[in-house]
């Protein structure tokens, strides 16, 4: 059986994150119709894009008018984010989210629950922060934001892992090192970075499939 390797860079605060890990589910759905035997494992590795961001974060609407210079300009940089998502099969209202938080302390929790739960159980994780972010606006730079979050997946112990998020521990850093996210690194060799199309990622994969074959009769 022919394996692939994944890792994706990302941040839980980047929309183009939540934007390709949904083009990413995509080209793995055609890649299992067109190559059955192929076994993919896929690491996200988490990369805080704001440390500089305070402990309790920032007003959303405040951080990026500053960042942007005026109210026009992050209405249409929404739009524009919101027409990707939108291709994507998402429904994200950017205009409703109240904070911009701090995300060291949700990387921490998640590295955490990545080295004592199972992989359905980090997906779960990372789909449910996505979601407490992007659709239920949730602070998810909140240590009691967190615990809840962390309380609703069955089967994990909720002390031993909040009882990390120290502050004075570092976030947990991409062992892909400071890339731009989203970031796809395909057996430590192809690497695509923002949200591209799942047909990008899909003849990607395809193509690096192809060269692993062409090794393999070159060996022969």
């Amino acid at each position: 059986m022919t394996s692939l390797q994944i890792d994706v860079a990302f941040d839980f605060i980047c929309p183009w994150c939540l934007i390709g890990k949904r083009q990413l589910d995509k080209a793995l759905e055609m890649l299992a119709e067109s190559h059955p035997q192929t076994e993919v494992s896929v690491e996200w590795q988490g990369v805080q894009l704001l440390p500089q961001l305070p402990p309790n974060g920032l007003p959303f609407a405040d951080f990026y008018r500053q960042r942007l210079g005026s109210d026009e300009a992050v209405r249409l940089r929404q739009a524009h984010v919101q027409t990707a998502a939108a291709s994507a099969g998402l429904k994200l209202d950017l205009s409703r989210i109240e904070r911009m938080p701090n995300t060291a302390n949700a990387h921490r929790l998640f590295q955490q629950v990545r080295t004592r739960a199972n992989p359905a159980q980090l997906a779960m994780l990372l789909e449910r922060l996505f979601a407490g972010y992007f659709c239920y606006r949730e602070d998810i730079g909140d240590r009691d934001t967190l615990t809840q979050i962390v309380t609703q997946l069955d089967g994990l112990e909720s002390a031993p892992l909040l009882s990390s998020l120290e502050d004075r521990q570092p976030p947990y850093q991409s062992e892909l090192g400071a890339l731009s996210v989203p970031a796809f690194v395909i057996n430590q060799q192809v690497h695509l970075f923002g949200a591209q199309p799942a047909e990008a990622l899909y003849t990607a994969l395809c193509q690096q499939l192809a060269n692993m074959s062409s090794e393999t009769d070159k060996s022969l």
